[in-house]
């Protein structure tokens, strides 16, 4: 009774959420160690050709991920670590700068923040000095949920509001910015093929921010 009676509270307390159109953003920030900054501007000098003396970025771009599986413990440790791991030899030749991302989405729509809107993090191929990440937990065999639409169309309306995004793209989405004004890519053979976060989720977000008129192509 009382498991049932626990889980019954979580609905009701998603349910209004999720008609509220308010989710809670809890602060869970990764370590940006000082080396971790190091070899961000490291990145942003050798990936994107662009010098500057700190890893400040300007949001333009909101591109929206899935993590491929994981938790919310087990993906903060693993984006918790500075460097990148050995087996992820085509990313590691880049740069040994870990991957992450700016925000969090479990599967219950709480958004966790990882770092600084405006600190830059390695996510996306030739965008990562103008975008910020969203990462959401799930894969293809486990689709992101009608919560994480919800939370996913509740963020992207916060941070509209406070910098000047004007595009919101899947991370599948990204090689379409190839050969464009956007694309910072020093090397061009430096190109994975993505399908996160999946089509259906992308289309679903977008109609709930269909107002804000958001670009989603170059």
């Amino acid at each position: 009774m009382h498991k049932v009676f626990k889980i019954s509270i979580l609905s009701t307390i998603l349910i209004a959420q999720i008609f509220s159109g308010q989710f809670n953003i809890i602060e869970k920030r990764i370590s940006y160690t000082l080396e971790r900054e190091k070899l961000s501007i490291q990145y942003l000098k050798e990936r994107h050709g662009i010098i500057q003396n700190d890893a400040h970025i300007v949001p333009k771009m909101i591109v929206l991920h899935y993590t491929d599986g994981g938790n919310v413990e087990s993906l903060f440790n693993y984006f918790n670590n500075t460097t990148i791991e050995k087996s992820r030899t085509l990313n590691k030749k880049q740069s040994r700068l870990n991957v992450s991302a700016h925000y969090l989405v479990d599967r219950d729509g709480t958004i966790y923040h990882l770092v600084d809107d405006t600190l830059f993090a390695r996510h996306v191929i030739g965008l990562n000095y103008c975008a910020i990440g969203v990462e959401n937990i799930g894969n293809k065999s486990q689709p992101l949920t009608k919560a994480q639409e919800e939370a996913n169309a509740f963020l992207i309306r916060t941070l509209v509001k406070k910098y000047p995004i004007t595009h919101v793209i899947g991370h599948s989405e990204y090689k379409d910015f190839r050969n464009t004004a956007w694309w910072k890519e020093t090397n061009s053979s430096y190109f994975t093929f993505k399908q996160d976060p999946g089509t259906e989720f992308l289309m679903n977000v977008r109609s709930k921010i269909k107002d804000l008129n958001l670009k989603y192509t170059p």
